[in-house]
């Protein structure tokens, strides 16, 4: 389906945008990676599925690295067919103690640098008339969290932008939507689990079922290969008139 179109995923060294990025190639995608620590290891697991693949180590907060990054994509295959925006940070405290370097920094990375990116790729994808823009935004870009006020605030600004997009681009085959996780048991979350385990002294387990049960009604985490699946279907021709939306897969996080 996706054969000679390129990806690119932010944050794609693990978690979310692995999972993306190779739900991506196993449909014939070429995928740029990007992100922090190894590379080879996903790089590997992306070329298994017989597709190219590159990485560029852009820090998402800078905005000069990420037009590197998008001309080292165009020069590698063309343009970007395929644009993910994934890469996020957290940070937690009250806002009366929220460090102010902290603040601008969680929303360079999780609006800002989606912002750029975007203004980066869409000439490319209007000229062609085809294109997918895919925000991985959060259930905390429909609702809020106490102590979380900087990753609230940025991923309600990320489903803000997704629908302008959609908007601006709504008479071209181009096309902008957010996907809403709710928990999914990332290397991020897991150290949320294995702090809440240690402080109550409790197993691992028992930490894991009651971070779902504070939020998630089903009991069960989201994973990275059916958020893969979401992206696949917003590339696929039954997406071509879905535009804008903030689809959740957050089992039942939001409905209540």
């Amino acid at each position: 389906m996706l054969k000679g179109k390129t990806a690119l995923v932010t944050g794609s060294t693990s978690g979310i945008g692995l999972g993306i990025a190779k739900s991506l190639a196993a449909r014939g995608a070429n995928i740029v990676l990007n992100g922090f620590g190894d590379h080879e290891g996903p790089k590997a697991e992306i070329a298994a599925f017989g597709t190219q693949v590159a990485f560029h180590g852009a820090d998402m907060s800078k905005p000069a690295e990420i037009e590197e990054m998008m001309k080292f994509a165009a020069q590698q295959f063309g343009r970007v067919d395929v644009l993910v925006n994934n890469a996020g940070i957290q940070h937690v405290a009250k806002i009366e103690d929220f460090p102010i370097d902290k603040w601008d920094t969680v929303l360079a990375i999780n609006l800002s640098s989606a912002f750029h990116a975007m203004r980066l790729a869409l000439p490319a994808m209007k000229a062609a008339n085809w294109g997918r823009i895919i925000n991985v935004s959060s259930a905390h870009g429909l609702v809020g969290s106490a102590e979380k006020s900087a990753y609230v605030a940025a991923k309600h600004g990320l489903i803000g932008l997704t629908k302008v997009a959609a908007l601006e681009t709504a008479t071209s085959g181009v096309t902008c939507n957010a996907i809403c996780p709710g928990w999914v048991l990332t290397p991020l979350v897991q150290k949320q689990v294995d702090a809440k385990a240690a402080a109550q002294n409790i197993s691992n387990e028992e930490a894991k079922r009651q971070l779902l049960g504070e939020k998630e009604p089903s009991m069960q985490f989201t994973t990275p290969e059916e958020l893969g699946e979401l992206a696949v279907f917003f590339c696929s021709p039954a997406g071509n008139n879905v535009r804008g939306v903030a689809w959740n897969m957050d089992g039942g996080w939001v409905a209540q």
